[in-house]
């Protein structure tokens, strides 16, 4: 070794025992703590759901009771105190992610409203307009003023909704609302911050949060407020048959709360510099517009963006649960709030009373693509919170955001019920909210949208022809009308350990003449579409599918991993689907990999409800190109493109350096990057000791401070390093000593090859380093397939079966149009 190299590793062995020191851990333990709700004396009942129709003009002006009005305002404004998460993760990410710099202005910008959805793709709310200038009452920001044409926001009301009353709340700051101020961003709420005590409001600046990096680059800087996310946030968008003339600029009438935020980008979300020489920005770079890794927080190690569901006829959905739905619950899971302990009356109560039988078998649709929501719909509805920062308090006792690193534990629903109030309000009121999907969650149709009919075409026998290719090659996944008995899945559906055997025989049976026939008489009936969810729900092996195999090798609702509770045994108890192919990032070269089981391996399929309004496609939005503008031309241009690509799949995007030496495209840095830790966000013994580092070792400590961890060169498969397994997933000692000693070899070579590199060193010249490791980062891979829009080859030669021909693949086009 190199004298430099031996003084970096003695640089790194003093840092690593200040971070040994630094985290000692004398912090509370899980199961163990309040939340601010629960601390503050405040119960459940003193959180009642909202009941004014604010929003009566969204989702098609539908007429809705009280309860369902309730259900639609706890969707669209609450958050259950994730306030307190949210402010945290500005540290978690290193200052990467601050709401709060998404809801007030730069003062050394020109304001610019619009830049909002144009930029982020974030829906500005309606009454709202940009500010002349900083509000001295509101701590000198620059934030949005409602209109003097509108109404009070009723949600802000503090005698009828009063706020959490901890900290300084009450006295340097308000106490609030506990739904908070409107931001002028659907979705985002304003808190008093309660941290925001006498010496914060001495300190506080607001030019030197936008402009100063030694000020706001600083883990103990004290904000005003706290933003609370809603679930809305994700999931309110431009209404497909009623868009906005002005995107930036709608009101209610022209969004849905339920087709999802399929314009958001999460990229410049979560990184507000959007700088591309910061390794963080380029991970979250990998998320196309509308898409988003919903266990970044709590990670599993596995970059895994998805798009954000649409939510369409529930009732179907449940219908289809109750045929074949069956879930088997054990321990933890049976603490899930079920619609028969709700004591609902009438034809909608005894509807749903049928969706739990004791002891524990529960009939349940499956909402996320990996199918391991299987709990029931409560469920996997009162999860949601959870994931958005409810009890924060004690979910983020159980692994360490973001970064992971942390053996994993499960959140438990009972430790829930008996220390957080705003967790028990969650589960009083999203009963109210399932009622709202039921009424609301309707289809949107190319021929209701403005101009849609003149892309429909009047020709019957073509439509014809579509169904019938529709039922021979598409129903069998993308249909919950299918012939009964169903082979391997009726009666009851089949699920656990034998899932695979039947799955196998429905297959089979769906390339039979006796199907065929059945399901072309069931397509060509009338109404074949009303109240058809258009998606079986069954869980599809990855095998089959051929599709990327992250989001199916996603681990955190495994046994004993966060989500324990929130998956069923019969979930945890499904079988390998056996192996995949996947291919060399840097080669190319095709090998083998072996799926695990315990729940692993399978995705369930879309709904192919509005297929129209919801390209791009794939679960990662991937197949087809995207446009920033929710019109109905707009939308049909995306389609069009789209759907050629899942139907041709030549015509999908390669990778620019292997080209078809792997089916597909991959995800790649597009610039040298670097992994920062501002001097700001370390701990104080670190912060003492980077002088020292930094004369040792100025490559990993730079003149202020601040850690930098590179070069990562352009052109570096992102994947191989955002899925790299810190933890053996084993409990045997032995194996797991064994893990950390290949991680810890191949990090200390990989920083010794990129260290001896000349200072001037090309980016061909870096990522040799890289490609000179792959065999152990590979082996070190959570996820190692990295083609990323290959898949769901169904109706082409790629699938093993005879593929149809360009007429058919026209006809069935023009028929997926009308759904």
């Amino acid at each position: 070794m190199t004298g430099r190299f031996i003084s970096w590793i003695r640089a790194l062995c003093l840092l690593s025992c200040l971070l040994i020191l630094t985290g000692f851990d004398n912090s509370p333990k899980p199961g163990q703590v309040l939340d601010e709700a629960r601390a503050a004396g405040r119960d459940a009942a003193s959180f009642p759901p909202a009941d004014e129709d604010y929003f009566q003009d969204m989702d098609g002006g539908i007429s809705l009771t009280p309860e369902e009005i309730k259900g639609r305002n706890m969707w669209l404004m609450w958050s259950g105190g994730n306030d307190r998460f949210w402010d945290g993760m500005t540290a978690s990410t290193f200052g990467g992610f601050d709401l709060l710099k998404i809801i007030a202005y730069d003062p050394t910008k020109k304001i610019d409203r619009d830049w909002r959805w144009n930029w982020l793709g974030l829906i500005n709310e309606p009454c709202f307009h940009a500010p002349s200038g900083p509000d001295k009452d509101r701590y000198g920001l620059l934030l949005d003023v409602r209109r003097n044409d509108c109404p009070p926001d009723p949600f802000a009301n503090e005698t009828k909704y009063p706020g959490v009353k901890i900290g300084a709340r009450g006295t340097t700051v308000p106490i609030g609302s506990y739904y908070g101020y409107p931001t002028g961003i659907v979705g985002l709420r304003l808190f008093p911050n309660p941290e925001f005590d006498e010496a914060a409001a001495k300190r506080w600046d607001p030019n030197k949060y936008f402009t100063d990096p030694t000020y706001y680059n600083d883990k103990d800087l004290v904000r005003p407020y706290r933003v609370g996310m809603s679930c809305g946030f994700c999931h309110v968008g431009p209404s497909p048959i009623n868009p906005p003339a002005q995107p930036a600029h709608p009101e209610w009438a022209n969004l849905s709360s339920t087709v999802g935020a399929q314009y958001m980008w999460v990229d410049r979300l979560f990184i507000y510099s959007a700088a591309h020489d910061n390794f963080m920005f380029q991970l979250v770079h990998t998320y196309r517009p509308g898409t988003m890794d919903t266990s970044l927080v709590s990670t599993d190690n596995i970059n895994n963006p998805r798009s954000m569901n649409a939510i369409y006829s529930i009732k179907p959905r449940l219908d289809q649960a109750l045929r074949w739905g069956r879930e088997t619950l054990t321990g933890g899971q049976l603490n899930n709030k079920q619609f028969n302990e709700l004591n609902l009356s009438g034809e909608i109560g005894d509807y749903l009373n049928q969706l739990f039988e004791k002891p524990a078998t529960s009939w349940t649709p499956h909402i996320l693509k990996d199918g391991s929501d299987s709990v029931g719909a409560l469920g996997a509805l009162n999860r949601v919170y959870l994931n958005i920062g409810l009890f924060s308090e004690e979910w983020l006792l159980h692994f360490n955001a973001v970064a992971g690193g942390k053996p994993i534990s499960p959140i438990e629903i009972a430790t829930a019920e008996r220390n957080s109030s705003y967790w028990q309000a969650t589960e009083a009121t999203t009963p109210f909210t399932a009622l709202f999907f039921l009424k609301a969650a309707r289809p949107d149709k190319l021929k209701d949208a403005p101009g849609g009919q003149k892309y429909l075409t009047p020709d019957q026998s073509l439509l014809d022809r579509g169904k019938q290719v529709f039922a021979d090659t598409c129903a069998r996944c993308h249909s919950s009308k299918i012939p009964k008995p169903a082979a391997g899945l009726d009666p009851a559906g089949c699920a656990g350990g034998g899932y695979l055997d039947c799955w196998n025989r429905y297959w089979a049976w769906t390339k039979t003449d006796d199907y065929k026939q059945q399901m072309r008489a069931i397509v060509n009936a009338p109404g074949f579409l009303d109240n058809n969810f258009l998606s079986t729900e069954a869980r599809i092996p990855v095998t089959l599918l051929q599709t990327n195999a992250c989001s199916p090798l996603a681990t955190n609702a495994l046994a004993k991993n966060i989500w324990d509770n929130f998956s069923s045994q019969s979930y945890k108890d499904l079988p390998s689907v056996g192996a995949i192919t996947v291919h060399d990032p840097f080669t190319g070269a095709p090998y083998q990999y072996a799926m695990p089981g315990g729940g692993r391996g399978y995705t369930r399929p879309a709904s192919l409800i509005s297929l129209w309004s919801t390209a791009p496609f794939l679960l990662n939005n991937t197949v087809g190109p995207f446009e920033q503008d929710p019109s109905v031309d707009a939308r049909m241009r995306v389609f069009n493109a789209s759907i050629e690509q899942m139907l041709w799949p030549e015509k999908r995007e390669r990778d620019p350096v292997l080209g078809n030496k792997v089916p597909g495209t991959i995800w790649r840095t597009d610039a040298r990057s670097w992994i920062t830790i501002p001097y700001g966000f370390l701990p104080d013994i670190l912060r003492t000791s980077t002088g020292v580092v930094h004369d040792l070792l100025p490559q990993l400590v730079d003149a202020g401070g601040n850690i930098t961890i590179g070069p990562i060169p352009k052109g570096v498969p992102v994947n191989l390093l955002a899925n790299l397994q810190p933890l053996s997933e084993t409990d045997d000692p032995l194996q797991r000593i064994a893990h950390a000693e290949k991680l810890v070899r191949l990090l200390i070579r990989l920083k010794h090859d990129l260290f001896v590199m000349p200072k001037n060193a090309s980016d061909a010249q870096l990522l040799k380093v890289f490609s000179n490791l792959a065999k152990p980062l590979l082996e070190l891979s959570k996820c190692p397939d990295f083609v990323v829009n290959r898949g769901h080859y169904f109706g082409t030669s790629f699938n093993g079966e005879p593929g149809l021909d360009d007429g058919e693949k026209r006809a069935l086009i023009e028929f997926l149009k009308t759904f």
